[in-house]
């Protein structure tokens, strides 16, 4: 598949918001917070210096991924959708490597997620590019997450 990475485009937000919508309603459902940062990337992701990746062919978008600026050098991999015609053609996979690539270049200490186990095969992925599992804090911004894991930067 030769489709390229690109960073966010605000002509993209409609896909960002509706690939997003609809990987959560297919596995779970959507949360408040999920929509609020969907609806305003730019508030949430953006400005607050995170960043938005698109895998784009022809025009079309496949996939996307965010980085969400949680703290000094950390950062949370997250909004990660891949159309479903797609899914299973590893364009997830390669926006995670993009992610941790573009992690390793701007000197990051951290970067990690919140994900679900039912959720076997991204479990195991996450695992296979060396994300570990930590604690989920209390309070932690998803009802959905049962579990989180990190990727240090070294």
């Amino acid at each position: 598949m030769a489709f390229q990475i690109i960073s966010y485009q605000a002509q993209y937000a409609k896909d960002f918001y509706e690939l997003n919508i609809e990987w959560l309603e297919t596995f779970f459902y959507v949360e408040d917070f999920d929509r609020e940062v969907l609806s305003n990337p730019d508030s949430y992701i953006l400005k607050p210096g995170g960043h938005i990746f698109f895998a784009v062919e022809g025009g079309i978008i496949l996939g996307t991924v965010a980085l969400l600026k949680r703290g000094k050098g950390e950062f949370e991999l997250t909004k990660m959708a891949v159309l479903p015609n797609q899914r299973g053609n590893k364009i997830g996979q390669q926006l995670m490597q993009h992610c941790i690539d573009f992690a390793k270049e701007n000197q990051f200490k951290k970067l990690f997620l919140y994900s679900n186990t039912i959720l076997e095969n991204a479990i195991y992925i996450y695992r296979k590019y060396g994300f570990v599992e930590i604690p989920v804090e209390a309070g932690n911004p998803y009802e959905r997450a049962n579990i989180k894991m990190e990727f240090l930067i070294s």
